[in-house]
């Protein structure tokens, strides 16, 4: 199997995919962090494309950030960020970091 880095949110609160939610992706090296992309989810809640393809796979600790907040539309939202820490141990397998959120709570899981 080809590994990937994928992700999907869903709105719990609503009861739909969570559209035009901002999502980041930083890689973590020595304590130093470095911006590897952000992007919008899609109508269906997940990202055009994958996060890391096969060729972007790296072990190694990343974090993907989503902005949840300003997906509510509330300042000063109860959560404005979720950070989601993790390590890539094989990168020939999948890594999928499901979000399921409302503006008071969120839930997240390792798919593949």
């Amino acid at each position: 199997m080809k590994g990937h880095l994928s992700t999907h949110v869903l709105d719990i609160e609503n009861g739909k995919p969570a559209a035009g939610l901002s999502v980041e992706l930083w890689q973590i090296s020595k304590g130093e962090r470095t911006l590897l992309k952000k992007v919008l989810t899609n109508a269906e809640g997940r990202t055009d494309s994958a996060l890391l393809d096969p060729a972007e796979m790296h072990p190694g600790e990343y974090e993907i950030i989503f902005q949840v907040g300003a997906y509510f539309g509330v300042k000063n939202s109860f959560l404005n960020e979720v950070p989601v820490r993790f390590n890539i141990e094989d990168p020939t397998e999948g890594y999928h970091v499901p979000l399921v959120v409302s503006r008071w709570a969120y839930n997240t899981y390792r798919g593949r």
